[in-house]
Protein backbone atom coordinates (compact mmCIF):
# COMPACT_ATOMS: atom_id res chain seq x y z
CA UNK A 1 0.00 0.00 0.00
CA UNK A 2 1.32 2.97 -0.86
CA UNK A 3 1.58 6.08 1.62
CA UNK A 4 -1.01 8.05 0.42
CA UNK A 5 -3.29 5.51 0.57
CA UNK A 6 -2.10 4.01 4.00
CA UNK A 7 -2.89 8.19 5.14
CA UNK A 8 -6.28 8.35 4.18
CA UNK A 9 -7.67 4.74 5.98
CA UNK A 10 -6.01 5.74 9.55
CA UNK A 11 -7.23 8.63 12.14
CA UNK A 12 -4.67 11.66 11.27
CA UNK A 13 -4.26 11.17 15.22
CA UNK A 14 -2.35 8.00 14.76
CA UNK A 15 -0.05 10.14 13.13
CA UNK A 16 1.14 12.55 15.68
CA UNK A 17 2.44 9.67 17.77
CA UNK A 18 1.61 6.50 19.48
CA UNK A 19 2.19 5.96 23.48
CA UNK A 20 3.71 2.65 24.14
CA UNK A 21 1.77 0.64 25.83
CA UNK A 22 -0.40 3.46 26.87
CA UNK A 23 0.49 6.67 28.66
CA UNK A 24 2.66 5.37 31.48
CA UNK A 25 4.61 6.48 34.28
CA UNK A 26 5.59 5.85 37.71
CA UNK A 27 2.25 5.78 39.01
CA UNK A 28 0.13 3.90 36.14
CA UNK A 29 1.56 0.03 34.74
CA UNK A 30 2.40 -0.14 31.63
CA UNK A 31 -0.75 -2.00 29.87
CA UNK A 32 -2.62 -1.02 32.57
CA UNK A 33 -6.32 0.46 32.01
CA UNK A 34 -5.16 3.52 34.03
CA UNK A 35 -2.04 4.18 31.35
CA UNK A 36 -4.57 3.90 28.77
CA UNK A 37 -7.32 6.04 30.88
CA UNK A 38 -4.35 8.78 30.65
CA UNK A 39 -3.30 8.24 26.89
CA UNK A 40 -7.18 9.01 26.53
CA UNK A 41 -6.99 12.07 28.36
CA UNK A 42 -4.37 13.99 26.99
CA UNK A 43 -5.80 13.01 23.09
CA UNK A 44 -2.80 10.51 22.28
CA UNK A 45 -2.99 6.90 20.06
CA UNK A 46 -2.05 3.96 22.48
CA UNK A 47 -0.76 0.76 21.45
CA UNK A 48 -1.26 -2.46 23.52
CA UNK A 49 -0.06 -6.02 23.42
CA UNK A 50 -3.20 -8.88 23.34
CA UNK A 51 -2.00 -12.75 24.09
CA UNK A 52 -4.28 -15.24 23.83
CA UNK A 53 -5.76 -17.07 27.26
CA UNK A 54 -6.39 -20.88 27.79
CA UNK A 55 -10.29 -20.22 27.56
CA UNK A 56 -9.88 -18.03 24.56
CA UNK A 57 -10.03 -14.68 26.15
CA UNK A 58 -7.61 -11.24 24.84
CA UNK A 59 -5.65 -10.85 27.55
CA UNK A 60 -3.53 -7.23 27.31
CA UNK A 61 -0.53 -7.64 28.77
CA UNK A 62 3.35 -7.78 26.84
CA UNK A 63 5.02 -10.36 28.14
CA UNK A 64 3.52 -14.31 27.77
CA UNK A 65 4.83 -14.72 31.50
CA UNK A 66 3.01 -12.26 34.06
CA UNK A 67 6.07 -12.32 36.61
CA UNK A 68 7.20 -8.84 35.29
CA UNK A 69 4.75 -6.58 35.64
CA UNK A 70 2.68 -8.31 38.71
CA UNK A 71 6.27 -10.10 40.49
CA UNK A 72 3.63 -13.56 39.98
CA UNK A 73 5.17 -16.04 37.83
CA UNK A 74 2.15 -17.20 35.22
CA UNK A 75 2.46 -18.22 30.99
CA UNK A 76 -1.06 -16.08 29.92
CA UNK A 77 -1.52 -18.81 27.20
CA UNK A 78 -1.55 -21.43 30.18
CA UNK A 79 -4.28 -19.77 32.25
CA UNK A 80 -7.84 -18.90 32.30
CA UNK A 81 -9.39 -15.53 32.50
CA UNK A 82 -10.65 -16.35 36.24
CA UNK A 83 -7.55 -17.67 36.89
CA UNK A 84 -5.53 -14.30 36.05
CA UNK A 85 -8.56 -11.88 37.14
CA UNK A 86 -8.13 -13.98 40.92
CA UNK A 87 -4.50 -14.22 41.24
CA UNK A 88 -2.48 -11.67 39.25
CA UNK A 89 -2.54 -7.95 39.62
CA UNK A 90 -0.31 -4.78 38.64
CA UNK A 91 2.07 -2.93 40.54
CA UNK A 92 -0.08 -0.36 40.42
CA UNK A 93 -3.00 -2.05 42.41
CA UNK A 94 -4.86 -2.81 38.97
CA UNK A 95 -6.06 -5.81 37.65
CA UNK A 96 -4.42 -7.63 33.99
CA UNK A 97 -7.10 -6.11 31.47
CA UNK A 98 -8.63 -7.86 28.63
CA UNK A 99 -9.02 -6.12 25.30
CA UNK A 100 -12.58 -5.82 25.86
CA UNK A 101 -11.96 -3.95 28.78
CA UNK A 102 -10.14 -1.12 26.80
CA UNK A 103 -12.15 -1.21 23.94
CA UNK A 104 -14.87 -0.31 26.20
CA UNK A 105 -12.93 2.14 28.30
CA UNK A 106 -11.61 4.07 24.94
CA UNK A 107 -14.78 3.94 23.11
CA UNK A 108 -12.80 4.92 20.05
CA UNK A 109 -11.89 8.21 21.35
CA UNK A 110 -8.13 7.73 20.21
CA UNK A 111 -6.63 5.28 17.81
CA UNK A 112 -5.45 2.12 18.89
CA UNK A 113 -2.68 -0.07 17.69
CA UNK A 114 -3.21 -3.68 18.82
CA UNK A 115 -0.08 -6.19 19.07
CA UNK A 116 -0.68 -9.29 18.39
CA UNK A 117 1.39 -11.83 20.55
CA UNK A 118 1.94 -15.23 18.75
CA UNK A 119 3.30 -18.12 21.37
CA UNK A 120 3.55 -21.86 20.00
CA UNK A 121 2.05 -21.19 16.50
CA UNK A 122 -1.75 -20.30 18.02
CA UNK A 123 -1.28 -17.45 15.84
CA UNK A 124 -5.04 -18.91 13.95
CA UNK A 125 -6.95 -18.85 17.16
CA UNK A 126 -5.72 -15.70 17.89
CA UNK A 127 -6.49 -13.88 14.91
CA UNK A 128 -9.72 -15.23 14.82
CA UNK A 129 -10.73 -13.73 18.30
CA UNK A 130 -9.18 -10.20 17.34
CA UNK A 131 -11.51 -10.59 14.47
CA UNK A 132 -14.69 -10.99 16.35
CA UNK A 133 -13.83 -8.73 19.31
CA UNK A 134 -13.45 -5.90 16.39
CA UNK A 135 -16.39 -7.04 14.39
CA UNK A 136 -18.21 -4.18 15.91
CA UNK A 137 -16.15 -1.63 15.97
CA UNK A 138 -17.66 1.82 14.23
CA UNK A 139 -15.14 3.26 12.20
CA UNK A 140 -12.14 0.97 10.91
CA UNK A 141 -9.79 4.13 11.30
CA UNK A 142 -9.10 3.98 14.55
CA UNK A 143 -7.73 1.21 14.86
CA UNK A 144 -4.34 -0.66 13.02
CA UNK A 145 -2.92 -3.90 14.19
CA UNK A 146 0.95 -5.29 14.31
CA UNK A 147 2.67 -8.16 15.01
CA UNK A 148 6.28 -9.54 14.44
CA UNK A 149 4.68 -13.06 13.16
CA UNK A 150 3.04 -12.51 9.62
CA UNK A 151 1.21 -15.15 10.04
CA UNK A 152 -1.03 -13.21 12.39
CA UNK A 153 -1.15 -10.15 10.31
CA UNK A 154 -2.18 -11.99 7.05
CA UNK A 155 -4.47 -14.09 9.27
CA UNK A 156 -6.28 -10.64 10.02
CA UNK A 157 -6.58 -9.34 6.92
CA UNK A 158 -10.36 -9.40 5.83
CA UNK A 159 -11.00 -6.83 8.92
CA UNK A 160 -9.76 -4.70 6.32
CA UNK A 161 -8.00 -2.71 9.34
CA UNK A 162 -4.76 -1.49 8.27
CA UNK A 163 -1.69 -3.48 9.26
CA UNK A 164 2.18 -3.08 9.60
CA UNK A 165 5.24 -5.89 9.65
CA UNK A 166 7.33 -5.36 12.94
CA UNK A 167 10.76 -5.92 12.54
CA UNK A 168 13.97 -5.63 14.58
CA UNK A 169 18.00 -5.76 13.39
CA UNK A 170 17.34 -9.90 15.51
CA UNK A 171 15.23 -11.06 12.71
CA UNK A 172 15.77 -8.31 9.79
CA UNK A 173 14.81 -11.25 7.46
CA UNK A 174 11.33 -10.36 7.88
CA UNK A 175 12.19 -6.94 5.88
CA UNK A 176 11.61 -9.34 2.68
CA UNK A 177 7.85 -9.56 3.14
CA UNK A 178 7.39 -5.88 3.53
CA UNK A 179 5.38 -5.48 0.64
CA UNK A 180 2.79 -8.19 1.96
CA UNK A 181 1.86 -5.74 4.46
CA UNK A 182 0.07 -1.85 4.21
CA UNK A 183 3.74 -0.33 6.13
CA UNK A 184 6.18 -1.17 8.60
CA UNK A 185 7.24 -1.02 11.88
CA UNK A 186 10.61 -0.60 12.66
CA UNK A 187 13.42 -0.81 15.49
CA UNK A 188 15.02 2.47 15.74
CA UNK A 189 18.47 1.40 15.24
CA UNK A 190 17.19 0.39 11.35
CA UNK A 191 16.13 3.81 9.99
CA UNK A 192 19.12 4.74 8.68
CA UNK A 193 19.50 1.45 6.35
CA UNK A 194 19.39 2.26 2.57
CA UNK A 195 16.68 -0.22 1.99
CA UNK A 196 14.62 1.10 5.11
CA UNK A 197 15.10 4.86 3.42
CA UNK A 198 14.26 3.29 0.06
CA UNK A 199 10.82 1.52 1.30
CA UNK A 200 10.08 5.22 3.67
CA UNK A 201 9.73 7.25 0.80
CA UNK A 202 6.52 5.54 -0.50
CA UNK A 203 5.09 3.87 2.46
CA UNK A 204 4.36 3.80 5.68
CA UNK A 205 7.05 3.51 7.98
CA UNK A 206 6.48 3.48 12.39
CA UNK A 207 9.53 3.57 14.48
CA UNK A 208 9.63 1.81 18.08
CA UNK A 209 10.87 2.43 20.90
CA UNK A 210 12.17 6.10 21.10
CA UNK A 211 12.40 7.01 24.97
CA UNK A 212 15.30 9.49 24.99
CA UNK A 213 15.32 13.31 23.45
CA UNK A 214 18.63 11.98 21.46
CA UNK A 215 16.81 8.88 19.82
CA UNK A 216 14.19 11.17 18.42
CA UNK A 217 16.31 13.15 16.98
CA UNK A 218 18.11 10.86 15.51
CA UNK A 219 14.64 9.63 13.84
CA UNK A 220 13.32 12.65 12.69
CA UNK A 221 12.00 13.22 9.35
CA UNK A 222 13.22 9.47 9.14
CA UNK A 223 9.40 7.62 9.88
CA UNK A 224 5.83 8.55 9.42
CA UNK A 225 4.91 8.40 13.11
CA UNK A 226 6.84 7.48 16.29
CA UNK A 227 6.13 4.90 18.83
CA UNK A 228 7.17 6.51 22.44
CA UNK A 229 7.55 6.24 25.90
CA UNK A 230 8.70 8.30 29.02
CA UNK A 231 8.50 11.48 26.82
CA UNK A 232 6.32 14.28 26.50
CA UNK A 233 3.45 13.71 24.02
CA UNK A 234 3.42 17.29 22.60
CA UNK A 235 7.31 16.69 21.74
CA UNK A 236 6.56 13.95 19.94
CA UNK A 237 3.99 15.70 17.69
CA UNK A 238 6.18 18.80 17.53
CA UNK A 239 8.72 16.12 15.53
CA UNK A 240 6.41 14.82 13.37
Amino acid sequence: MNKKKFISRVNPLFLKGIAHRGLHNEEFSENGLKAFENAIKNNVAFELDVHLSKDGVLIVAHDDDLFRVTGNHGIIEELTLEEIKNNYTLLDGEKVPTLQEVLELNKEKVPLVIELKVRNANYKPLAKRLINELKDIKDTKNFHLISFDPRALLATKKTKITNALLVCKEHYWTFKLRYLFNGLDIEDNLVNLKEVKKYQKRHFVNVWTIETLKSLDDVKGKVDTITFQHLDPKLIEKSL
